[in-house]
């Protein structure tokens, strides 16, 4: 490990830009996307601002650690799916279930009453073919000046990236699971 000096300037200036909602993107194979995330969803309400999620590939009586804690704080988390694809009996279905799910998304971010707008793994319903990608588009682009809309999930689309304000990549490194490390409980879920 190399050591380093602190810095003793301040290595930015502080921007004059008028501040506004802005869309933001966590992406990429690495864990901590929906972390990210809810890590946002925290911050806004603990400032005492209208946070709303959505999760797209969970069923709507998921319970796991997020699910409860959010409940405990009164943060509203919804889940708007059956599950992984891989799990489902009915793809159709859980397409037409993605498709429910975005417009409840839509109507709460052209509603402008919620200073945050999370749509967790939003992503797989994308790429799946599930949700029309331009739908998405316009509504990022026709939604009220001070909501701010964080979308998560692999693989976002160019478009959404290219639209988008801040976008974080996670790169996996190394992952447990790849070590033959189940999923942990207060980690994964």
């Amino acid at each position: 490990m190399q050591i380093e000096t602190p810095p003793r300037d301040k290595p930015y200036e502080k921007p004059e830009g008028e501040r506004r909602g802005l869309v933001i993107v966590h992406t990429g194979d690495g864990k901590g996307k929906s972390t990210a995330a809810f890590g946002l969803a925290l911050r806004a309400h603990g400032r005492g601002k209208a946070v709303k999620i959505y999760q797209f590939m969970k069923v709507p009586t998921a319970r796991f650690g997020e699910h409860r804690m959010f409940e405990q704080i009164g943060i509203p988390i919804e889940g708007l799916g059956d599950g992984f694809s891989w799990k489902s009996q009915d793809l159709e279905r859980s397409a037409q279930l993605a498709r429910e799910g975005w417009e409840r998304a839509r109507t709460t971010i052209l509603g402008g009453e919620h200073f945050l707008v999370v749509l967790d793994e939003i992503t797989y319903p994308l790429i799946y073919g599930w949700l029309p990608l331009e739908g998405v588009l316009q509504t990022l682009r026709e939604r009220p000046g001070h909501v701010h809309v964080c979308l998560t999930g692999r693989r976002c689309p160019p478009e959404i990236v290219e639209l988008a304000d801040t976008v974080t990549e996670m790169r996996l490194v190394k992952h447990a699971f790849q070590a033959g490390i189940p999923a942990q409980r207060g980690i994964e879920d």
